[in-house]
Order: structure tokens, then sequence, then C-alpha cells
């Protein structure tokens, strides 16, 4: 459960790799040298990019540069849950992009990817048909395709960075500390009263040296980390057409209105707002 190195295979002729894994009850906390460009379709889920944590509705298109430890994004996800991978070889920027001037813009993409980078709106959506598209091409029709994928990128505003600093594996490789222990802790005992006490036994830690090491981490605190990860669940529970006061009690908040400030504080909306509005969109 300590982070992976993946060993990824080409095959021989191509420059890069497109499928579809499923990883859902597997940990994966794992890094590797080739660029990735993963999307993710389902109803809710977490992104652990470095040492960003967040979550994502309905789907997520991702960039991940070299070396950036990530969690596979179908981990613990409950409901239905489609992905395309898309995996470049180690040397792609090097002898493809780099010799070629008018790549300028897809070279500054990449170089920029070590940061992990979030698309929404259209962009995600022009490029997803696009790698619907190149599936099933022949190697040139499908390189040609992934070109024009990059730029779309490169020429998008509608991106998120999702790290502000660099989280390449030399910042992680002296954790000796099993993250997957944690999630698992957290995911089973979520919506009842997580101890930090307990984890940091788990983990061989004392309770300060664990709260110093996880917020190191991930940039939250243990409490932040549970009540988002409720949040999240709410939000499952929620698009499901639960009642909300139901939904604040199977998630392991003990009072409504701390459970509707805190949802607003995450998401932006009270729950009843984010109920109406999605099972609208869902109606429609």
């Amino acid at each position: 459960m300590k982070i992976q190195k993946e060993i990824i295979e080409f095959e021989e002729g191509k420059s890069f790799k497109l499928f579809s894994p499923s990883l859902k009850n597997c940990f994966f906390w794992h890094y590797h040298p080739e660029i990735e460009l993963v999307y993710v379709e389902a109803c809710n889920g977490i992104r652990h990019v470095g040492k960003n944590i967040s979550d994502f509705e309905g789907s997520d298109l991702l960039l991940i540069g070299s070396n950036i430890p990530h969690l596979n994004f179908d981990y613990k996800i409950q409901t239905e849950c489609k992905q395309l991978v898309l995996q470049m070889r180690e040397d792609f920027l090097q002898n493809i992009v780099f010799p070629v001037p008018e790549f300028e813009a897809i070279k500054k993409l990449l170089d920029r990817s070590y940061l992990g980078l979030s698309f929404s709106g259209e962009t995600k959506r022009m490029v997803v048909e696009k790698l619907h598209f190149i599936q099933d091409k022949n190697p040139f029709e499908s390189l040609i395709g992934l070109i024009e994928i990059l730029q779309i990128l490169a020429d998008s505003t509608e991106v998120k960075e999702l790290n502000n600093e660099d989280t390449r594996i030399k910042w992680f490789l002296n954790d000796k500390i099993r993250m997957g222990t944690i999630y698992d802790y957290i995911h089973e005992n979520y919506n009842q009263d997580p101890n930090v006490n307990i984890i940091a036994e788990d983990v061989n830690l004392s309770t300060p040296a664990f709260c110093r090491y996880f917020k190191k981490q991930t940039n939250m605190t243990f409490t932040d980390f549970v009540n988002n990860y409720r949040i999240n669940q709410a939000k499952l529970l929620l698009l499901q057409n639960e009642c909300v006061t139901d939904v604040c009690f199977h998630v392991g908040f003990e009072s409504l209105s701390y459970f509707n400030k805190l949802f607003k504080k995450y998401t932006g909306e009270t729950p009843t707002e984010f109920k109406k509005k999605h099972l609208t969109k869902i109606a429609v």
C-alpha cells in the first residue's frame, strides 16, 4: 500500500496506449514516468493527485505529469464507473514534441502537467469525443488524433491546476506510512466517529506526529478530510433522492444545521439546493 512505481508496457510501433482499467476494490497509490490523460465517469468520486485531494461529480478529465503520485480514480466508487486512460511513452515529449516548433503550445502544456491539470466544460466534451474516436483507428490516425487532443488542451482556458507546487515522486519517496491504511480506515468509519488516535496507532505514529504527517501529505487536517469525505458520500446519497435529514445522519453528522452549514461550505449550496438542481438535470 506504499507508493508503487507502475511499469507500463507499450505495443511495438506505438507511442501511446489507450485502455479502460478497472481497479475499484484496489488502493493503487502509484507513479510512473509516462504522462497520463485520464477520463473517469461516475456519479462522484475522489481525485488524489500529488498533494491535492478533492472530489468530482459526473465526470473528470485530468492530465497528470511524469512521476506525479496519484490514486486510481475509481477507488471506492460504489456506482457504475467508466474510465479511459491514455499513457504516452516516456520519450514522447523529447522525441515527438520538442523537435517541432509548431508544437510549442503542447510543449508548454506537458511541461505544466506536473501540477496535475483538471479540464472541464466544452474542452472536456471535445476531448472525450476524440478519445472514443481514436480507440479503433490505425496507429497513424490515432497519433494525429492525440496531437489534436493535446492542442485542444493546450488552447483551453477551462483548466484548473490541482497543485501549486512540485509534487513529483522525489518529494514522496521517504514516505513509509501506508496511505491505503488511512483511506480504508476513513472509508469504514466515516459515518461513525473516526478517531485520529486509533489510525495514528495503526500506522505506528504518535497522534501529534500523525497529524503533522497527514497535513503535510494532503494539505488538509484529518478532521477536514473526514468531513470532505462525508460530504462526498452525502452528495451520492442525495443524487439517489434520499431525504436530506436521513443523509445527514447516515454519513455521521449529529446536527442537521451543522451538516447544512458544512455542505454549503464545501459545495457552495445547501443539500436541498444541490438535490433540487442535480435531480432536475437527471430528470430532464
